[in-house]
């Protein structure tokens, strides 16, 4: 069966956006709107706000009842639900983030991890296909490397085996939208590896609002520097790195999310040659309309590593004061170094990361000061 055709003004495009409501979907969903796309998630609220959108809302300038966005408080496990936001919205896009993502989490729940993102994204993509919809860009991680055999990261690096749960669902997803398109060529699919996103939008409206303690190290920082937490632990300084800490690649929150929309016109052939270059990337012939078909391997990130005391160090700029931490033993399974060459991405997408940590960090400041709780802020 054919496939929705993306060669067509933004204004007349819709693109699902499942796990809308969450840090990174939330972003994407205002950028998209900037864009011009018309938005509809879903997201079933389990680790993320509706007040989230209510402020995308307000970001983009959009009255309440305004249908350019429209929200279900679904989970992407429910068939009859999912098929009801399809029958009701001509979708022609799907960027898919919702899944649960703790990794410490992923170890002690594995079914619940495999059974929400994998089962989660086979239900979604099951009525998709009943609907004609194969474009689809999904949320993948830079997870799928494994320990790199090499540094920065092209798309080239072998993937190893994943160390927990999550890694795997991530590196299960990718080889399962893969072969989607190998028995049936009309898919078109993106994969985007991304690094360490962190930031908040410039407004200050939306940001990162982790359940309980953080598992990542910025709004862990960001809640240290409010107060809500005593101290950073640094989980070792003996590692082969300039100042011993860990070096990672942190990408702006905003970045990455006009990496979606990036993508999105790659899909629809209006950016890049069309060649897919880099290993499980397959290029398929285009449709007669001039969008592509294939599978697109992409990493997100700056291409530029930063240590933890690096971040540390750029949050104490952007709060004014000293941030207290503590050096301890390294944690297992933890690597020196990871960061990403992002060349594919400025080469096929047009796409280059745009903020330094600097920015990064001002921007998660001015969210975490102004909503030290999160989205409870009274």
């Amino acid at each position: 069966m054919a496939n929705r055709s993306l060669a067509k003004d933004h204004a007349d495009t819709c693109v699902l956006v499942t796990g809308g409501a969450g840090f990174i979907g939330s972003h994407t969903v205002v950028e998209l709107l900037a864009r011009g796309y018309r938005v509809v998630v879903v997201d079933d609220l389990s680790n993320s706000s509706e007040t989230a959108l209510e402020r995308v809302r307000t970001i983009a300038g959009l009255a309440p009842d305004d249908n350019r966005l429209v929200f279900y408080e679904d989970s992407i496990l429910d068939r009859d639900a999912l098929s009801r936001v399809f029958d009701a919205h001509d979708i022609d896009a799907i960027i898919h983030f919702a899944g649960f993502k703790a990794v410490g989490e992923s170890v002690q729940k594995p079914l619940e991890y495999y059974w929400n993102n994998v089962a989660g994204t086979l239900v979604l993509c099951d009525v998709a296909r009943a609907h004609n919809v194969k474009n689809i860009v999904f949320s993948s991680s830079a997870t799928v490397y494994g320990e790199p055999e090499f540094c920065p990261i092209t798309e080239n690096c072998p993937k190893h085996d994943a160390t927990n749960p999550y890694g795997w669902t991530k590196s299960m997803l990718e080889q399962v939208l893969s072969d989607l398109y190998v028995g049936d060529n009309e898919w078109n699919v993106v994969l985007l590896r991304y690094f360490n996103p962190i930031g908040a939008h410039e407004s200050g409206l939306i940001g990162e609002d982790p359940k309980g303690i953080p598992n990542n190290l910025l709004p862990y920082v960001a809640q240290v520097a409010v107060g809500k937490l005593a101290r950073v632990g640094v989980f070792g300084d003996d590692y082969p790195t300039p100042d011993g800490t860990g070096v990672r690649d942190y990408i702006h929150v905003v970045d990455l999310a006009r990496g979606h929309v990036a993508a999105l016109d790659w899909m629809g052939g209006k950016v890049g040659t069309g060649e897919a270059r880099g290993l499980g990337s397959i290029a398929g012939e285009p449709a007669e309309d001039g969008t592509r078909r294939g599978v697109g391997i992409f990493n997100l990130g700056t291409g530029t590593g930063s240590s933890v005391l690096d971040v540390i160090h750029a949050f104490e700029r952007a709060c004014g004061h000293k941030i207290p931490y503590e050096i301890k033993p390294r944690r297992a399974g933890d690597i020196a170094e990871n960061y990403a060459s992002c060349d594919k991405a400025r080469d096929e997408l047009g796409w280059v990361a745009e903020y330094d940590l600097d920015r990064m960090c001002a921007d998660s400041w001015r969210w975490q000061s102004a909503n030290p709780d999160g989205y409870a802020t009274a």
